[in-house]
């Protein structure tokens, strides 16, 4: 029994995983002109685990319109799992050249009340 994707959001999820993508691409391009070879412009750099993840994800959405199978790892209508949703917006950080923050950033409970040195 095939699943009721929301076709909305295949899209939108291809639509940022193909921006994300070429926003890693070559670190150098050559004017077809001159053959003279410039370095790119705005270019991230991603690990082979990021450019890995890019383009299995975006394979999956083409072929099935859902990138993950397992209904116990998000919703049965959506089209990436929570967990890819969330690698998704790491690397969407990179891109803009900020870098996420874990759970370590955030301060102790009753830190307001403590006394100050």
């Amino acid at each position: 029994m095939p699943r009721d994707i929301d076709r909305k959001q295949t899209r939108k999820a291809q639509r940022l995983i193909r921006k994300l993508a070429a926003k890693g691409g070559a670190a150098e391009t050559t004017d077809p002109e001159t053959g003279e070879v410039k370095p790119g412009e705005g270019k991230v750099e991603y690990s082979h685990w990021e450019n890995e993840f890019l383009t299995e994800v975006d394979q999956r959405l083409e072929k099935y319109g859902s990138a993950f199978a397992d209904l116990s790892k998000g919703r049965k209508e959506d089209a990436l799992s929570a967990l890819q949703t969330v690698k998704l917006k790491e690397i969407a950080a990179k891109a803009r050249g900020k870098k996420r923050k874990g759970l370590t950033t955030k301060k102790p409970l009753g830190w307001r009340r403590r006394p100050k040195d």
